[in-house]
Protein backbone atom coordinates (compact mmCIF):
# COMPACT_ATOMS: atom_id res chain seq x y z
CA UNK A 1 0.00 0.00 0.00
CA UNK A 2 1.14 3.44 -0.76
CA UNK A 3 1.45 5.72 2.26
CA UNK A 4 -1.46 8.23 3.02
CA UNK A 5 -0.81 11.69 1.76
CA UNK A 6 0.35 14.08 4.42
CA UNK A 7 -0.69 17.76 4.70
CA UNK A 8 2.09 20.25 4.80
CA UNK A 9 2.89 21.38 8.32
CA UNK A 10 2.50 25.01 7.29
CA UNK A 11 -1.15 24.45 6.31
CA UNK A 12 -1.92 23.09 9.81
CA UNK A 13 -0.39 26.14 11.39
CA UNK A 14 -2.42 28.47 9.17
CA UNK A 15 -5.67 26.68 10.04
CA UNK A 16 -4.90 26.85 13.77
CA UNK A 17 -4.11 30.55 13.56
CA UNK A 18 -7.35 31.23 11.70
CA UNK A 19 -9.31 29.31 14.33
CA UNK A 20 -7.69 31.21 17.19
CA UNK A 21 -8.27 34.54 15.44
CA UNK A 22 -11.96 33.76 15.04
CA UNK A 23 -12.24 32.81 18.73
CA UNK A 24 -10.50 36.04 19.74
CA UNK A 25 -12.84 38.14 17.58
CA UNK A 26 -15.89 36.37 18.98
CA UNK A 27 -14.64 36.99 22.52
CA UNK A 28 -14.06 40.76 21.95
CA UNK A 29 -17.13 41.54 19.79
CA UNK A 30 -19.43 42.46 22.76
CA UNK A 31 -16.73 44.67 24.23
CA UNK A 32 -16.28 46.45 20.92
CA UNK A 33 -20.01 47.21 20.86
CA UNK A 34 -19.85 48.53 24.43
CA UNK A 35 -16.82 50.62 23.58
CA UNK A 36 -18.63 52.05 20.56
CA UNK A 37 -21.62 53.03 22.67
CA UNK A 38 -19.37 54.64 25.29
CA UNK A 39 -17.57 56.67 22.62
CA UNK A 40 -20.86 57.76 21.04
CA UNK A 41 -22.23 58.83 24.43
CA UNK A 42 -19.02 60.72 25.08
CA UNK A 43 -19.35 62.60 21.79
CA UNK A 44 -23.00 63.46 22.55
CA UNK A 45 -22.12 64.60 26.07
CA UNK A 46 -19.30 66.76 24.75
CA UNK A 47 -21.61 68.31 22.14
CA UNK A 48 -24.28 69.03 24.77
CA UNK A 49 -21.72 70.62 27.05
CA UNK A 50 -20.37 72.70 24.18
CA UNK A 51 -23.81 73.98 23.16
CA UNK A 52 -25.60 74.35 26.50
CA UNK A 53 -22.93 75.00 29.11
CA UNK A 54 -19.64 76.21 27.65
CA UNK A 55 -18.74 79.82 26.85
CA UNK A 56 -17.68 78.90 23.33
CA UNK A 57 -21.19 79.50 21.95
CA UNK A 58 -22.22 82.16 24.46
CA UNK A 59 -23.92 85.47 23.62
CA UNK A 60 -21.37 88.09 22.67
CA UNK A 61 -23.34 90.39 20.35
CA UNK A 62 -26.89 91.80 20.15
CA UNK A 63 -27.96 93.19 16.77
CA UNK A 64 -31.05 95.41 16.44
CA UNK A 65 -32.78 95.92 13.10
CA UNK A 66 -35.74 98.08 12.14
CA UNK A 67 -35.35 100.73 14.83
CA UNK A 68 -36.01 104.26 13.60
CA UNK A 69 -38.12 106.06 16.19
CA UNK A 70 -36.27 104.15 18.88
CA UNK A 71 -32.55 104.08 19.46
CA UNK A 72 -30.96 100.65 19.15
CA UNK A 73 -29.52 101.16 22.63
CA UNK A 74 -33.06 101.59 24.02
CA UNK A 75 -34.12 98.31 22.43
CA UNK A 76 -31.09 96.51 23.89
CA UNK A 77 -31.79 97.96 27.31
CA UNK A 78 -35.40 96.76 27.20
CA UNK A 79 -34.40 93.35 25.83
CA UNK A 80 -32.01 92.62 28.71
CA UNK A 81 -30.22 89.91 26.75
CA UNK A 82 -28.02 87.91 29.16
CA UNK A 83 -24.63 88.31 27.51
CA UNK A 84 -22.25 85.49 28.30
CA UNK A 85 -25.02 82.92 28.59
CA UNK A 86 -24.88 79.95 26.19
CA UNK A 87 -26.89 80.90 23.13
CA UNK A 88 -29.01 77.75 23.24
CA UNK A 89 -30.25 78.61 26.74
CA UNK A 90 -31.35 82.18 25.98
CA UNK A 91 -35.11 82.74 26.41
CA UNK A 92 -35.91 84.39 23.06
CA UNK A 93 -39.66 84.48 23.82
CA UNK A 94 -38.97 86.45 26.98
CA UNK A 95 -36.82 88.92 25.05
CA UNK A 96 -39.63 89.39 22.51
CA UNK A 97 -42.13 90.16 25.28
CA UNK A 98 -39.84 92.74 26.86
CA UNK A 99 -39.14 94.48 23.55
CA UNK A 100 -42.82 94.50 22.56
CA UNK A 101 -43.57 96.25 25.87
CA UNK A 102 -41.95 99.36 24.39
CA UNK A 103 -44.71 101.72 23.26
CA UNK A 104 -43.13 102.32 19.86
CA UNK A 105 -42.82 98.61 19.02
CA UNK A 106 -45.73 96.99 17.22
CA UNK A 107 -44.02 93.61 16.81
CA UNK A 108 -40.65 92.05 17.61
CA UNK A 109 -38.94 88.89 16.42
CA UNK A 110 -35.87 87.54 18.22
CA UNK A 111 -33.62 84.88 16.69
CA UNK A 112 -30.36 83.21 17.57
CA UNK A 113 -27.55 84.20 15.21
CA UNK A 114 -25.01 81.41 15.61
CA UNK A 115 -22.37 81.14 16.84
CA UNK A 116 -22.60 83.98 19.38
CA UNK A 117 -25.29 86.53 18.48
CA UNK A 118 -28.88 87.51 19.17
CA UNK A 119 -30.78 89.40 16.45
CA UNK A 120 -33.79 91.56 17.31
CA UNK A 121 -36.02 92.64 14.42
CA UNK A 122 -38.55 95.29 15.40
CA UNK A 123 -41.55 96.63 13.53
CA UNK A 124 -42.29 100.08 14.84
CA UNK A 125 -45.67 101.76 15.02
CA UNK A 126 -46.39 104.40 12.38
CA UNK A 127 -47.96 107.70 13.38
CA UNK A 128 -51.10 108.56 11.42
CA UNK A 129 -52.26 111.49 13.59
CA UNK A 130 -51.21 113.55 16.58
CA UNK A 131 -53.00 114.44 19.79
CA UNK A 132 -52.13 117.20 22.25
CA UNK A 133 -52.36 116.38 25.95
CA UNK A 134 -51.46 119.39 28.04
CA UNK A 135 -48.23 120.65 26.51
CA UNK A 136 -47.25 117.27 25.06
CA UNK A 137 -47.73 116.46 21.39
CA UNK A 138 -48.02 112.71 20.89
CA UNK A 139 -48.11 110.61 17.74
CA UNK A 140 -50.75 107.86 17.61
CA UNK A 141 -50.88 104.84 15.33
CA UNK A 142 -53.83 103.12 13.65
CA UNK A 143 -54.79 101.47 16.96
CA UNK A 144 -54.85 104.78 18.80
CA UNK A 145 -51.68 103.96 20.75
CA UNK A 146 -49.65 107.03 21.69
CA UNK A 147 -46.05 105.96 21.22
CA UNK A 148 -43.89 109.01 20.50
CA UNK A 149 -43.66 112.73 21.24
CA UNK A 150 -42.96 115.71 19.02
CA UNK A 151 -41.61 119.12 19.89
CA UNK A 152 -44.16 120.54 17.47
CA UNK A 153 -47.15 118.98 15.74
CA UNK A 154 -46.13 117.74 12.25
CA UNK A 155 -47.95 119.66 9.57
CA UNK A 156 -48.56 116.57 7.45
CA UNK A 157 -50.55 114.66 10.12
CA UNK A 158 -54.12 115.35 11.24
CA UNK A 159 -54.46 116.90 14.69
CA UNK A 160 -56.95 115.17 17.00
CA UNK A 161 -58.87 117.72 19.06
CA UNK A 162 -60.56 116.17 22.07
CA UNK A 163 -63.67 117.53 23.77
CA UNK A 164 -63.81 117.97 27.52
CA UNK A 165 -65.72 114.71 27.98
CA UNK A 166 -63.64 112.70 25.50
CA UNK A 167 -61.68 109.77 26.94
CA UNK A 168 -59.06 107.34 25.69
CA UNK A 169 -61.69 105.54 23.62
CA UNK A 170 -62.26 108.78 21.71
CA UNK A 171 -58.61 108.78 20.62
CA UNK A 172 -58.97 105.18 19.44
CA UNK A 173 -62.07 106.14 17.44
CA UNK A 174 -60.25 109.08 15.83
CA UNK A 175 -57.40 106.76 14.84
CA UNK A 176 -59.92 104.35 13.30
CA UNK A 177 -61.32 107.18 11.21
CA UNK A 178 -57.93 108.18 9.79
CA UNK A 179 -56.85 104.57 9.23
CA UNK A 180 -60.03 103.86 7.26
CA UNK A 181 -59.40 106.61 4.72
CA UNK A 182 -57.40 106.22 1.54
CA UNK A 183 -53.98 107.85 2.05
CA UNK A 184 -54.73 110.66 -0.41
CA UNK A 185 -57.89 111.56 1.51
CA UNK A 186 -56.23 111.42 4.91
CA UNK A 187 -53.58 113.83 3.63
CA UNK A 188 -56.30 116.45 3.13
CA UNK A 189 -57.46 116.30 6.76
CA UNK A 190 -56.14 119.10 8.94
CA UNK A 191 -57.85 118.15 12.20
CA UNK A 192 -60.37 115.77 13.76
CA UNK A 193 -62.68 117.11 16.45
CA UNK A 194 -63.92 114.36 18.76
CA UNK A 195 -66.67 115.63 21.02
CA UNK A 196 -67.67 112.05 21.87
CA UNK A 197 -67.29 108.63 20.27
CA UNK A 198 -70.50 109.33 18.34
CA UNK A 199 -69.75 112.89 17.29
CA UNK A 200 -66.68 113.26 15.10
CA UNK A 201 -66.09 116.11 12.64
CA UNK A 202 -63.19 116.72 10.28
CA UNK A 203 -61.67 119.99 9.13
CA UNK A 204 -60.01 119.78 5.72
CA UNK A 205 -56.99 121.77 4.68
CA UNK A 206 -59.04 123.73 2.14
CA UNK A 207 -61.27 125.05 4.95
CA UNK A 208 -64.28 122.79 4.39
CA UNK A 209 -65.86 120.61 7.08
CA UNK A 210 -66.86 116.95 7.17
CA UNK A 211 -69.61 115.61 9.40
CA UNK A 212 -68.44 112.07 10.13
CA UNK A 213 -70.69 110.97 12.96
CA UNK A 214 -69.41 107.89 14.79
CA UNK A 215 -66.50 105.68 13.79
CA UNK A 216 -68.91 103.01 12.58
CA UNK A 217 -68.76 102.26 8.85
CA UNK A 218 -65.58 104.35 8.59
CA UNK A 219 -64.33 102.36 5.59
CA UNK A 220 -67.49 103.20 3.64
CA UNK A 221 -67.40 106.81 4.80
CA UNK A 222 -63.79 107.18 3.71
CA UNK A 223 -64.54 105.85 0.24
CA UNK A 224 -67.58 108.14 -0.15
CA UNK A 225 -65.59 111.17 0.98
CA UNK A 226 -62.84 110.32 -1.52
CA UNK A 227 -65.38 110.29 -4.35
CA UNK A 228 -66.86 113.62 -3.25
CA UNK A 229 -63.46 115.29 -2.93
CA UNK A 230 -62.53 114.11 -6.42
CA UNK A 231 -65.36 116.16 -7.92
CA UNK A 232 -63.47 119.39 -8.56
CA UNK A 233 -66.55 121.16 -9.91
CA UNK A 234 -68.20 121.19 -6.49
CA UNK A 235 -67.96 124.30 -4.34
CA UNK A 236 -68.60 122.72 -0.98
CA UNK A 237 -68.34 124.07 2.54
CA UNK A 238 -69.60 120.95 4.30
CA UNK A 239 -69.67 117.23 3.50
CA UNK A 240 -71.95 114.98 5.51
CA UNK A 241 -71.00 111.30 5.29
CA UNK A 242 -72.49 110.25 8.63
CA UNK A 243 -74.87 108.05 6.62
CA UNK A 244 -72.55 106.85 3.84
CA UNK A 245 -75.40 105.50 1.73
CA UNK A 246 -76.93 109.01 1.59
CA UNK A 247 -74.13 111.59 1.65
CA UNK A 248 -74.99 115.28 1.36
CA UNK A 249 -73.06 118.43 0.64
CA UNK A 250 -73.69 122.07 1.38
Amino acid sequence: MSPAPTRPRGADDDTRQLFLERRRRARWSPWRWVAGVVVALGVVAAALWLVFFSSVLAVDEVEVRGADVLEAADVRAAARVPEGRPLARVDVAGIERRVEALAAVRDATVTRAWPDGIRIDVVERVAIAVVVRGTTVQGIDADGVAFRTYEEAPTDLPLVELGEDADTEAVVEAARVVAAMPAATAAQVASIAVTSVDQIDLSLRDGSRVVWGSAEDSDAKGEVLSVLLAQDDLDVEEYDVSVPARPTTR
